[in-house]
């Protein structure tokens, strides 16, 4: 089994216990947990290690292990913040409220455009969402690259390999719903991924694959495509223009929550994500900012 947790940032020297509500180090040093999302590792620990340098008697620690994990164990007790690629369930909303006397609360920090990959020996340049749900539905038809134009023998075989999230990522839960809809299944047989990183490095040494992850995540191994709502109408680049500007339809919000109105050093932390200091974190990771996406937002109206 693997385990729970990844642990991606410990600050050198400082050992720090479980429990929530930002311990102390014997020097004085306060500790933030921060857990969840494997799609925000990558600027979670970017926004950490900055935070450390601006003001290092503030230590925040970065796992992973997604969503699901996070908001798990927000609601337990063992963490002050959980980051998540999906929204929050009712029943978890109401666990939480159970079991730590407030209800959480959620804090948009940016946007990401879930992109999908292919090899980079893979000739095709575009897909529809109908060409996704046909694929990756449970009830879906299409098994080989020929349908979905690419030459016979051109990746080695012609069977298609879906690179798949675990189920409980909440990127595995917003592609479902995104692609196929409320109340329908991912068809089985993937292959699955431990993570965002994993996803892609998976597709890059897989000439047959395809899967998704965050478009932060792209690499010079891989390939994103565009993508339509429907088959031969042109498609939408993952770009953070197209998400900020919604015209790239698989654009999601990532939020960070937190039980009750947060105070201290959770809150000073919190405040800095959103200021223009942490949002240009966002964009350097490849993300979409808020104020990028709030601008776009103004000029449509």
């Amino acid at each position: 089994m693997l385990p729970r947790f990844r642990l991606l940032l410990l600050i050198p020297g400082l050992l720090f216990p479980l429990a929530c509500g930002c311990g102390k180090s014997a020097d004085g040093v306060v500790a933030i947990r921060n857990e969840g999302s494997d799609t925000m590792v990558n600027v979670a620990e970017a926004w950490a290690e900055q935070y450390h340098r601006k003001r290092p008697n503030v230590a925040v620690q970065v796992l992973g292990g997604g969503s699901g994990v996070g908001i798990a164990s927000l609601i337990d007790g063992n963490c002050d913040l959980a980051n998540t690629s999906r929204k929050m369930k009712k029943d978890e909303i109401e666990a939480a409220q159970s079991r730590r006397g407030a209800p959480p609360r959620e804090i948009i920090v940016g946007y990401d455009a879930l992109a999908i990959y292919v090899n980079k020996r893979n000739p095709l340049k575009s897909i529809s969402i109908e060409e996704l749900a046909d694929l990756y539905g449970e009830d879906g038809t299409i098994t080989e690259w020929t349908q979905l134009g690419v030459p016979n023998g051109t990746l080695g075989t012609n069977k298609i390999t879906r690179i798949n999230r675990q189920s409980g990522s909440g990127t595995y839960a917003y592609f479902r719903e995104a692609i196929l809809g409320k109340g329908k299944d991912l068809k089985l047989a993937s292959v699955d991924a431990n993570g965002s990183k994993d996803a892609v490095s998976l597709i890059s040494n897989t000439p047959s694959a395809i899967g998704y992850s965050g478009m932060g995540y792209a690499t010079n191994d891989v390939k994103m495509l565009k993508v339509s709502r429907r088959r031969g109408e042109p498609g939408v680049a993952p770009t953070v223009e197209n998400a900020a500007n919604g015209t790239y339809l698989i654009t999601r919000p990532l939020q960070i929550y937190v039980v009750g109105e947060p105070k201290g050093e959770v809150k000073k932390y919190l405040d800095w994500i959103l200021s223009p200091e942490g949002q240009k974190v966002v964009l350097d990771l490849g993300y979409v900012p808020l104020n990028a996406a709030h601008q776009t937002k103004k000029q449509r109206l």
